[in-house]
């Protein structure tokens, strides 16, 4: 199911990508594209935090589509705007050709990659994502900055396809110029601390993933220093990242059905936030009650069926107490968690949300720490909505609409019967 938009929608849409593009062209901002399979949005929401406290800045909307994003995004942009923000998702080939037509970044930032967009419908395959996401550097001016995650070696091979300079993030101190020693990582409902640049941090932010996109955002100071001719020391960024909260919906801390307490994370889903978000589960010590973990399907993956059987072996090996795996290739996650370890009576397959509600109505008990991770399609977040006594009578499995099901028009009676 796709929606495509009236004709006149169309004709308005190319109308203001042209005015975008001439506006943009003659305002001053300094722009700064990102782009990734995975910590786009988390660090575009930081980076942007950052930026404010610096001067005034304008960034793409969280929930809009790059297509759309980009030209309204250009044209909110002023002559006294100093920082111009756009995150460039693509999901097909020539999607960052279409944004770079507007965007001329003079710093970029690739925060990792995995193989989503990669089926058939869409990219086609995990190379051809790399080509169109790397355009993105290839893109920058000589005198620009590529801030690159050392750590994921698709992204570090994309240094050689740049001329601007690089700023290297990562775990490795002898080879990055932003580095977080790993073994520094705690992880509470608090938050996250870890030592950056030999320096404690501590965020609001839950999740292994953060120590990146933190990283990430202090190696664009870093390269804004050198443009600039600024400087923010590491207790400045320190105390100007501290109290930023999560994004609903991206490991995020919220009162959960039946006095249970959820860590929602039911935006995205690929098989790099899925391992990162279940291992972060893992590793949070929690004593009230036991932890269950809900999945959705990862969509738009090359191969499907190999990449969640990875997650079921992997979730065998982790501090988790019950999973819920919901949809077709989530079979392959709960065979794989049994025969990794995980109690076969703690372990479910269910065909939708409406089963995965029923079914943890049953099993969950006061204080129970729930995990929900699912696709932003596959709408996972109905299951809280369901335990809550809500009505929801859409029972679409992906959905064409970005908004979330708690204010969609649609719940109750459902968009199939429009």
């Amino acid at each position: 199911m796709t929606y495509q938009p009236p004709w006149y929608k169309q004709l308005f849409h190319l109308s203001r990508r042209l005015l975008a593009k001439q506006w943009l062209s003659f305002q001053p901002a300094l722009q700064i594209a990102l782009t990734g399979s995975h910590g786009k949005t988390n660090t575009t929401h930081i980076l942007t935090e950052v930026l404010k406290t610096i001067g005034s800045t304008v960034k793409t909307d969280l929930n809009l589509d790059t297509t759309y994003n980009v030209p309204i995004t250009a044209l909110k942009i002023l002559p006294w705007t100093k920082f111009a923000v756009f995150e460039l998702g693509v999901d097909r080939e020539k999607d960052m050709d279409a944004a770079l037509e507007m965007v001329k970044p003079t710093i970029a930032i690739i925060t990792g990659i995995a193989p989503v967009h990669t089926d058939k419908e869409h990219l086609g395959s995990l190379q051809n994502l790399i080509k169109e996401k790397r355009k993105l550097v290839e893109a920058l001016p000589q005198d620009g900055y590529s801030v690159l995650n050392y750590d994921d070696e698709n992204v570090r091979n994309m240094a050689s396809h740049t001329k601007a300079h690089v700023i290297w993030y990562g775990t490795d101190k002898s080879k990055c110029h932003v580095w977080v020693d790993p073994k520094s990582v705690k992880l509470s409902l608090e938050g996250t601390l870890f030592t950056l640049d030999s320096s404690p941090v501590s965020v609001k932010l839950m999740g292994k993933h953060h120590i990146y996109t933190v990283m990430a955002v202090y190696a664009t100071l870093k390269a804004i220093e050198k443009l600039k001719n600024s400087t923010v020391s590491i207790g400045e960024f320190s105390e100007m990242i501290k109290t930023i909260k999560p994004l609903p919906g991206r490991m995020s801390l919220e009162k959960g059905p039946m006095e249970t307490v959820l860590l929602n994370d039911s935006l995205r889903a690929n098989p790099s936030s899925t391992k990162s978000g279940l291992e972060t589960v893992s590793e949070l010590f929690y004593d009230k009650g036991r932890k269950v973990a809900i999945l959705g399907e990862m969509g738009e993956l090359e191969n499907p069926e190999e990449e969640h059987k990875k997650i079921g072996k992997l979730i065998g090996t982790l501090d988790i107490d019950y999973l819920i795996s919901m949809g077709p290739f989530q079979k392959f996650v709960a065979e794989e968690a049994v025969k990794s370890g995980m109690n076969t009576k703690h372990v479910f397959w269910v065909k939708d949300v409406f089963e995965a509600a029923d079914k943890l109505k049953k099993i969950l008990k006061k204080n129970d720490l729930i995990y929900l991770k699912g696709s932003l399609l596959r709408h996972v977040e109905r299951i809280p909505l369901l335990l809550e006594g809500k009505k929801i009578g859409c029972n679409v499995t992906l959905c064409p609409f970005y908004h979330q099901c708690p204010n969609c028009q649609y719940r109750e009676n459902g968009y199939q019967n429009k």
